[in-house]
């Protein structure tokens, strides 16, 4: 009885240990190679913790915690691991999510996988030239386009069209 019992809980220890990989999905920098291709020590060093998190990871910030989420400025959106120009601010609107959010991407900036995390089925959006996390894409956004781009706003800078002279 007991070999019986060791068996089965082998057996449903497999079957949850396939049923968690397939939930998480496969992380889009082991799945891809990019342009820019970096140690974990080095992408450790370059980044914020917050960032790399994000980033490196997949991990999310706390909704209404970047400070770009209300930068309303002319100008760019670039990914914060690589600086490749991801969003121009005429994208860029109010989804109400805590979440700086945009309807379209500039061209050949972005990439996006399946994300399968917490049970679900999502597009995850990565940078193109460096696999780094940003966020996800909804059907849910605005016209023209009817996408609303999630990012993570640790995940971006922002380049202003006009500095201001120091």
């Amino acid at each position: 009885m007991t070999d019986r019992r060791l068996v089965l809980a082998s057996i449903a220890g497999l079957f949850g240990l396939s049923a968690l990989r397939w939930l998480k999905g496969t992380p889009a920098q082991a799945a891809e190679k990019f342009e820019i291709e970096k140690t974990d020590a080095e992408w450790r060093a370059q980044l914020t913790p917050q960032q790399y998190e994000i980033l490196r990871q997949e991990g999310t910030e706390r909704p209404w915690s970047s400070p770009l989420l209300k930068e309303h400025r002319k100008g760019i959106f670039a990914c914060a691991g690589c600086d490749l120009p991801l969003f121009s601010s005429e994208t860029k609107f109010e989804s109400g999510t805590g979440w700086p959010s945009f309807y379209k991407p500039l061209d050949n900036a972005i990439a996006t996988t399946e994300d399968r995390t917490f049970g679900m089925t999502r597009t995850e959006v990565h940078c193109r030239r460096c696999g780094g996390h940003l966020g996800h894409v909804f059907d849910d956004g605005p016209k023209p386009t009817g996408l609303r781009y999630c990012m993570d706003g640790f995940a971006l800078t922002f380049h202003p069209a006009n500095p201001q002279p120091s």
